[in-house]
């Protein structure tokens, strides 16, 4: 996982990421593995931290990147 210890979001964008990830993650097919979450999860840091606080582009953009991640 990469580093976000220096990270900081107001509690409006923290909001806004927890509903792209909770949305993420229902929308995933059982079982979810935690390697899932925890890609989807820095994939909303990162672009959240560039600036992005739309919920639904946030899930989004991470659903994209977990499918060119993925190694089922």
């Amino acid at each position: 996982m990469q580093n976000f210890a220096n990270a900081a979001f107001s509690p409006d964008v923290i909001a806004a990421m927890t509903s792209a990830l909770e949305a993420a993650v229902a929308s995933l097919p059982e079982p979810v593995h935690s390697s899932h979450v925890n890609l989807l999860a820095e994939s909303i840091l990162r672009t959240a931290g560039a600036g992005e606080r739309d919920p639904a582009a946030l899930q989004r953009l991470a659903l994209i990147e977990l499918q060119l991640v993925r190694r089922d």
